[in-house]
């Protein structure tokens, strides 16, 4: 394994939960690409980013972690090298960072852990599914690069990325995207399918509607709760099993 990217000096470069919500609706933040659909070879495009703040903000609020998960984290960071810090790559734009990112900074709360939050992105979004420091000086693609998701035989640069370090910063877990009870692309694919009698223009605003109504649905709350049972036990089977 070659060195990381993540020393304690640039961890500390993130920004806390509050300094990047109040970095959501910024005009710096504003002034970047948000994502705004795929090309044909799977590479994205950009599109004007909206102000998320309000949304962050109100997740932020509405969050709250269960007595059992409250316990465990504070069990695991009384272990000898339990977790103490949370690395957090997310873009503002994705509804799955708006859904998990809150639920993170409830449970570094729980554990007194730091966590920090780095844009994955620079001024453009990331347009293929491999980042490219060299391509994007103003971004965090090299530490993107340390964190890419792989699965089902393919690897691309996901979102949310939270990574857990003990204080000597050695990594214990790295947490992907979306709890794997949220079986995401299934759902997507069934709202954006065309159905009978519609145009592909009327299933996309249909599609779009359908998600927008999931994304303030009680099974987004589900979602975000069970990421962070899925990271408790992950911490947990390393903190006793090792490995």
């Amino acid at each position: 394994m070659g060195t990381s990217a993540v020393t304690p000096e640039r961890f500390a470069k993130g920004l806390t939960f509050d300094e990047y919500v109040r970095y959501a609706g910024s005009a710096e933040n504003l002034a970047r690409e948000a994502f705004g659909g795929y090309f044909p070879d799977a590479g994205s495009f950009g599109a004007p980013r909206k102000d998320n703040s309000a949304v962050l903000r109100e997740r932020y609020a509405c969050a709250r972690l269960s007595d059992h998960q409250t316990a465990a984290i504070r069990w695991l960071v009384a272990q000898p090298e339990g977790p103490a810090r949370i690395l957090v790559l997310s873009e503002d734009w994705s509804s799955d960072c708006r859904r998990d990112v809150p639920m993170l900074a409830r449970l570094a709360e729980a554990g007194g852990m730091e966590l920090r939050i780095f844009n994955r992105d620079g001024k453009t979004i990331l347009g293929s599914r491999r980042p490219d420091p060299a391509a994007a000086p103003d971004a965090n693609h090299d530490l993107m690069l340390e964190f890419m998701n792989n699965k089902n035989g393919a690897e691309w640069a996901s979102l949310p990325v939270a990574v857990f370090y003990a204080k000597d910063f050695r990594e214990l877990h790295r947490y992907f995207e979306y709890p794997d009870i949220y079986h995401k692309d299934r759902i997507r694919a069934h709202q954006q399918a065309v159905r009978p009698g519609e145009s592909a223009e009327q299933a996309r605003e249909r599609g779009a509607r359908e998600f927008a109504a999931l994304q303030v649905s009680p099974f987004f709350d589900l979602w975000a709760s069970a990421a962070v049972d899925q990271i408790l036990s992950a911490l947990r089977e390393k903190a006793v099993i090792g490995g």
